[in-house]
């Protein structure tokens, strides 16, 4: 069985993700970091509508425990693989550059470059011999306009679009595909904090966007529809910034 890899599936965009996937007839993997509860109703709200999930916990951040984790799964399921991978996880910790400690820079930057590089290493081979493959990162509007008190975020965002179109390029030959999702504002767990009423009306469609919105391109990408689509950053931010 093929199965779909989201990391940092337990909320937000990656729970919504993980939901339009399984829907679509794959059998998912939740990874998630800390929260348990919240990865279990992840799976449990997948087996409602029918579909298959598993539970892998790891943090994105720690090549050791990817490889590790990533390995123990493949070693249960020597008849499956991994072929599609949406690398999704990742933090904000918002500060002006001015202020901004270490630990913050690198956390962000661990978090969503690192544990790009992490995991898709990790699968990659898989996906090159089996000369099929499907690697979607969900960046930001941040890595492509720039926000300020995000310089550690977007510095991350903008480094996975550049790692995004290199990688492209060099698994082409192999019919694996890498693309990227910019979302704008999504009502989730990780904009909750921010002045929604003000900032929608920066957005010409007026409003947050939500989580489904992201996944069904998700889906998209990473179906057989989207063989000719690679390298490619595609913004859903209702109109904000193009």
């Amino acid at each position: 069985m093929e199965y779909a890899l989201i990391t940092g599936g337990s909320r937000g965009i990656g729970r919504a993700v993980c939901l339009a996937l399984a829907r679509a007839g794959n059998p998912v993997i939740i990874n998630y970091a800390g929260n348990h509860s919240a990865a279990a109703e992840t799976q449990q709200a997948i087996a409602q509508q029918g579909g298959q999930a598993e539970l892998l916990q790891f943090d994105v951040a720690n090549p050791q425990a990817v490889d590790k984790a990533i390995e123990t799964w493949q070693n249960a399921h020597p008849d499956d693989h991994i072929g599609i991978l949406v690398n999704n996880a990742g933090i904000r910790d918002d500060a002006m550059m001015v202020f901004m400690q270490n630990e913050q820079w690198n956390s962000v930057i661990d978090t969503s470059l690192g544990g790009f590089f992490n995991v898709t290493r990790r699968l990659l081979k898989d996906m090159l011999t089996k000369r099929k493959g499907r690697i979607i990162n969900i960046v930001s509007l941040s890595g492509l306009k720039g926000m300020p008190g995000q310089t550690n975020y977007s510095a991350a965002k903008a480094a996975v679009i550049g790692a995004t179109k290199a990688l492209a390029q060099e698994v082409a030959a192999r019919k694996v595909t890498v693309n990227a999702i910019a979302p704008g504002f999504i009502a989730t767990d990780m904009t909750q904090d921010l002045d929604q009423d003000s900032l929608k009306k920066l957005v010409p469609l007026g409003r947050f966007g939500k989580p489904e919105e992201v996944a069904a391109l998700v889906e998209f990408l990473a179906s057989d529809a989207a063989a000719y689509i690679t390298g490619e950053v595609i913004s859903i931010n209702g109109g904000l910034y193009t």
